[in-house]
């Protein structure tokens, strides 16, 4: 028995890890690295290594000792036998499946490179292709024709065998631009350590690099990793996002930080059908179509220029219909960006097999030590619910029960409370239910936005906020992505999508930008007591928890007496 170890593996690859430990922190920081986690109650977090988190620790340059080693010195007891061996397994998986370029045209070589007899035939046998697309040539090597590289790689990793694509890529049509010195308003621009550190890392070595996801907090200048790279690279570029918002501030960063002239960039939307040498559109423009029979008529966007990039805002948000487009054309550098790579539909693989695994993570704790992003302070506020709301709730059920914790009036009172602790504050209060924030909207006396608010609008409330002109903004669910607000300080939660773990994080992320005099932002997160709204809560909390962020419990009545 090592009593100095903090955690206990079990036999379903499960690691326990003792909250009260003194060796918790030190072992949540290790286990980020090759495992997930997925429990967080009062005693004992559980975290799960799983195929997918250990492919992307050995993608990192982490081997099976590595990972084996670390978990010995952290764990209790001795690791259960079936542990290491189904490290072993996974780990040795990821290398073992190479794709290159055939000596034919348009045809590509899956060799591999593992010791077991059989095995490619295996596999063959189970990729749905047609008969005239894959060739077995031997024992060890496949031929395919080269449309058919994403589709590959995605049935590969779907039957459990991660393939590494060094078939290359294409160049694209060359665009020369550098990144500016000083900005327009006369500031010094230069790269940060950690960004320069992520697009070559993104770069990576010859035949090896070129498409991945970098993980960076929101604040952290994903968009100024997105524009170096699009630097190294010279070539011209399509960028997705998720909304019109972004597409606008990324064609703001582009004209502040890059030497590209304004008729070199482009704003593909519902309001304006611009193709230039960089476009900026969004997911919803490219998957839209009149009806549910109807083909997708933007997705030809994709094939409008020869792209040499193409950049993957908020990947984590990536529909369906770009995944397929995606697997089309592999031969394009991609490069994700995202705050997590958490998927609440279980995508997580798609995106690793399609985007490219994960190329360079930076822990935010790290980030807000050295002063790039802010100090947060998280608290959970446990709100009772009114008598007639109760008696809605215990009748209530599934989803309705759920949506009457999260509407409880209550609330009301305790954002009118939290906005007097910080008056002095620009505050967000962010919620799910229209009617809930309209409510709160109308009692406060603060504009609200919606998703059905013109751009426009949209647009002149965010610039009286970022102003100063307006101090308090009520937001739904549109504010979660990209919305660029550097001056809030306070974020006040009063409703959510149920346990979205990355819809937490990107709440959370509109109050990171650091603040000009080194104070600390808040997150409030409001939840009905004794509800499933509580329960929803900690799973929601789950990914910030693995970041190193502690959120500390009050009830209702604590806030009115402080």
């Amino acid at each position: 028995m090592n009593e100095a170890g903090a955690c206990i593996i079990q036999r379903d690859f499960t690691v326990l890890v003792e909250k009260e430990h003194p060796g918790f922190e030190a072992a949540r920081e290790q286990l980020t690295g090759f495992a997930e986690l997925v429990k967080s109650p009062a005693f004992y977090h559980t975290y799960r290594i799983t195929p997918l988190s250990l492919w992307n620790a050995a993608a990192g340059g982490m081997d099976a000792d590595a990972i084996i080693n670390r978990l010995a010195a952290m764990s209790r007891w001795e690791i259960p036998g079936g542990v290491v061996e189904g490290i072993r397994k996974w780990v040795s998986r990821y290398g073992i499946l190479r794709l290159y370029p055939a000596s034919e045209a348009e045809q590509l070589e899956l060799e591999y490179v593992g010791a077991e007899n059989g095995l490619l035939k295996e596999l063959a046998g189970q990729i749905d292709f047609p008969d005239d697309r894959m060739e077995l040539l031997d024992e060890r090597h496949m031929r395919l024709t080269a449309s058919y590289r994403g589709i590959l790689k995605r049935e590969l990793v779907r039957l459990g065998y991660p393939v590494i694509d060094e078939a290359g890529y294409h160049s694209g049509e060359s665009l020369s631009f550098t990144l500016r010195d000083v900005l327009p308003n006369g500031r010094k621009f230069q790269l940060r350590a950690y960004q320069t550190s992520a697009v070559e890392a993104f770069e990576g070595k010859r035949g090896n690099g070129g498409s991945g996801v970098v993980v960076l907090p929101c604040g952290a200048g994903k968009t100024v990793v997105g524009l170096a790279a699009m630097e190294r690279l010279q070539c011209e570029t399509l960028i997705l996002t998720s909304n019109v918002t972004s597409v606008r501030q990324w064609i703001s960063e582009i004209s502040a930080k890059t030497t590209l002239p304004a008729e070199s960039v482009g704003e593909y939307s519902g309001e304006r059908k611009q193709v230039k040498p960089v476009t900026v559109s969004t997911y919803q423009i490219l998957t839209h179509r009149g009806r549910k029979d109807d083909g997708f008529k933007h997705m030809s966007l994709f094939n409008e220029r020869d792209w040499g990039l193409i950049i993957y805002d908020e990947v984590h948000l990536l529909p369906a219909p770009i995944f397929r487009a995606t697997a089309d054309i592999q031969a394009t550098r991609r490069l994700g960006l995202t705050a997590t790579l958490i998927r609440e539909d279980g995508c997580e693989r798609d995106v690793f097999s399609l985007i490219g695994p994960k190329s360079y993570e930076i822990p935010w704790r790290d980030l807000e030590t050295d002063g790039f992003i802010a100090k947060v302070d998280c608290q959970e506020i446990r709100v009772t619910m009114p008598e007639l709301y109760q008696q809605k709730y215990t009748e209530a059920e599934g989803r309705e029960k759920f949506r009457i914790a999260a509407e409880n009036p209550h609330k009301n009172l305790v954002v009118r409370e939290l906005l007097k602790r910080h008056k002095d504050r620009q505050v967000l209060v962010i919620g799910q239910y229209l009617g809930q924030l309209n409510s709160i909207a109308s009692d406060i006396g603060i504009p609200l936005i919606t998703g059905s608010m013109a751009q426009s609008e949209r647009g002149k409330l965010f610039q009286a906020f970022r102003k100063g002109e307006l101090q308090v903004l009520a937001v739904s669910k549109v504010a979660n992505f990209a919305v660029d607000l550097p001056d809030a300080s306070v974020a006040i939660q009063i409703s959510g999508s149920y346990g979205s773990r990355q819809e937490e994080a990107q709440r959370l992320g509109r109050i990171l930008r650091p603040k000009a005099d080194g104070s600390s932002a808040y997150f409030y997160t409001l939840v009905s007591e004794n509800t499933r709204e509580q329960e929803f809560a900690l799973r929601r909390q789950l990914f910030l928890l693995e970041q190193g962020y502690e959120y500390a419990v009050q009830r209702e009545r604590e806030v009115f007496e402080a």
